[in-house]
């Protein structure tokens, strides 16, 4: 996988365009670049398979329209996750129990309590 090519297809898979981008780099710790420094930083194959992410975690890509694009992980295999802005639901419900089996969302567990 080519870091760069890779990044350029979900900016446009997000709706954005490079110049829509106001930051790069990480949230924690300032390590930010532009996006001039990043199209050579990551003009680079790497693996994107299973055993150890190679791209540092806490990169990532802002969008003047506050979303964002992070580098998604598990066991190792990693790729780009994007976030769209909240939007408050068209109609609220109440929480009346944040448990249930294994790996269920509020819905679920709502519904199965029904």
């Amino acid at each position: 996988m080519n870091l760069l090519e890779e990044t350029k297809r979900c900016i446009r898979n997000s709706g954005h365009k490079i110049s829509d981008i106001v930051f790069m780099g990480s949230e924690e710790s300032g390590y930010s670049c532009t996006w001039k420094e990043f199209t050579r930083l990551a003009n680079v194959e790497y693996d994107a398979g299973y055993g150890a992410a190679k791209v540092a975690t806490d990169f990532i890509v802002v969008f003047e329209d506050g979303t964002k694009m992070w580098r998604g992980e598990y066991d190792g295999a990693e790729w780009w996750a994007y976030s769209t802005p909240f939007k408050e639901p068209k109609e609220k419900k109440r929480i009346t129990s944040l448990f249930g089996e294994m790996w269920d969302n509020l819905k679920d567990i709502h519904e199965e309590r029904e």
